[in-house]
C-alpha cells in the first residue's frame, strides 16, 4: 500500500497544524470523536477526546452513538474493531493507513485455520475455546466468533480465560504467547499444561500426548517491543536505584513479569504512575512514547524506561503524525474510512461483544 501526504500537510508548521486541528474540532463538535491509544506521540495525544488502551477505547466506541466521524489514532486492528462495534452509518478513520501490527501479522488466517483443523481432532468446538487477542485482523476475530470464542485484551485476559474454562476444557490462545502464558500462570495453570503451537511446523511441533495434556495452546507470536525487556534489566535497575518500583506489560517474557512489582495493561501502567507517591522512582517495561508522556505528566516522580539500553518504540504507532491527523480531519468527506464487510463484520462483532460482556 502506498500513502503520501500532500505537500501542504508535510510542510506545515506545528503551530499551524495545532490551530487547524482545533478548528476542525470546534466546527464539528460532537459530530467528531478522536480516540487515541496511549502509545501515540505526545503531540498527537494532545488532541484526544479519549485516551486509553485497546480495551477501553473499544468499549467507548461501542457505546458511542452521537459521533458521525470517529478518528482512531492507533493501528489498523484497533480501527477495524471500532468499525465493527459502531453503527453502520458512523465512519471510522485511521489517520495513517500504513499503521499495522507485526504481532497481528504473525497469525495469518491460513495458518490459524490449519491449526484449528488439527485441534478438531482433539474435540474442536466441544473441548477447545478460541481466544483471540485484540491484536488480530478482523477475519481472525470473525473466526473466533464463529467458533464461540471471544476477544481479549491485556486488561481482561484473566477474565477471558476464566470464562473460557467455565465452558470448555482447553483454550487456543493467539497470537501473543507471553500474554497467554503469563495469564495462565496467574490463574494457577502449570507450565507443563501450556504448550506452544509453532505454525511453521507440522502439527505445531507438538505430540499427541502434549496436546491431550495441554490446557492452553499458545500461538508462537510476540510483541517486538515488549520482548526487548530481560530479567537482567530488572536486576540491574534494582541495583542502580534502590527502592525503585518496576511495572511492566504482560506481553513481556515471564522472567521479566515474575520479577516486576506490578504487571498490567497500558491503562494499568498509567494508573500505577498516577497513584505512586511524589518522589517515587518507577522503571517501566513498555512502549517508549507512553513512558515519555508519563515522565512529562508526573515531574514530581522519576519515571524511565526499564532496560536503559534500548528504545522500545512501536514503529507502527509512531507512524501517525500530527500532519496525518490534520489531513484526515480536514478531508473527512474524501478520505476512505475503515470498512469491515459482511459476514466478517457480524461474526467479529459476536466475539467483541462477548469481550465487553465478560468485563
Amino acid at each position: 500500500m502506498y500513502f503520501a501526504l500532500p505537500k501542504e500537510y508535510r510542510e506545515a508548521t506545528v503551530d499551524d497544524l495545532q490551530a487547524r486541528a482545533q478548528a476542525v474540532r470546534d466546527r464539528l463538535g460532537k459530530r467528531l470523536l478522536i480516540l487515541t491509544h496511549h502509545y501515540q506521540r505526545v503531540e498527537v495525544a494532545a488532541f484526544h477526546d479519549h485516551l486509553g488502551d485497546s480495551y477501553g477505547l473499544s468499549k467507548l466506541a461501542a457505546a458511542q452513538r452521537e459521533a458521525e466521524f470517529i478518528v482512531f489514532c492507533g493501528v489498523h486492528f484497533m480501527a477495524e474493531s471500532a468499525d465493527v462495534l459502531t453503527a453502520p452509518e458512523q465512519k471510522v478513520f485511521l489517520p495513517n493507513p500504513l499503521a499495522g501490527c507485526p504481532m497481528a501479522d504473525m497469525a495469518e488466517m491460513a495458518d490459524v485455520l490449519a491449526a484449528w483443523e488439527c485441534l478438531e481432532e482433539f474435540g474442536g468446538d466441544r473441548r477447545v475455546m478460541p481466544i483471540s487477542y485484540m491484536n488480530t485482523a478482523a477475519g481472525l476475530k470473525a473466526f473466533t466468533g464463529r467458533h464461540g470464542g471471544l476477544i481479549c485484551t491485556s486488561s481482561n485476559a484473566r477474565a477471558a480465560l476464566t470464562w473460557a474454562f467455565g465452558l470448555r476444557e482447553k483454550v487456543f490462545f493467539f497470537p501473543d504467547e507471553h500474554l497467554g502464558y503469563n495469564t495462565g500462570i496467574a490463574l494457577g495453570i502449570a507450565p507443563e499444561e501450556m504448550v506452544l503451537w509453532d505454525f511453521k511446523r507440522d502439527g505445531g511441533g507438538l505430540t499427541r500426548a502434549q496436546m491431550e495434556k495441554a490446557k492452553i495452546i499458545l500461538w508462537k507470536g510476540h510483541c517486538h517491543v515488549h520482548t526487548n525487556f530481560r530479567a537482567e534489566h530488572v536486576e540491574q535497575v534494582r541495583r542502580d536505584y534502590p527502592g525503585v518500583k518496576v511495572v511492566v506489560h504482560p506481553e513481556c517474557p515471564h522472567e521479566v513479569v515474575r520479577l516486576a512489582d506490578s504487571v498490567g495493561s497500558t491503562s494499568h501502567i498509567v494508573d500505577f504512575c498516577r497513584k505512586a507517591p511524589a518522589g517515587s522512582t518507577i522503571a517501566i517495561g513498555t512502549e517508549i512514547n507512553l513512558i515519555h508522556r508519563m515522565a512529562l505528566e508526573h515531574p514530581d516522580k522519576r519515571i524511565f524506561e526499564l532496560s536503559g539500553q534500548t528504545c522500545p518504540v512501536c514503529a507502527n504507532m509512531y507512524r501517525t503524525t500530527l500532519n496525518d491527523l490534520v489531513y484526515t480531519l480536514e478531508n473527512l468527506d474524501t478520505v476512505k474510512p475503515i470498512a469491515v464487510k459482511e459476514p466478517i463484520r457480524s461474526e467479529a462483532r459476536l466475539a467483541l461483544e462477548k469481550m465487553l460482556e465478560i468485563a
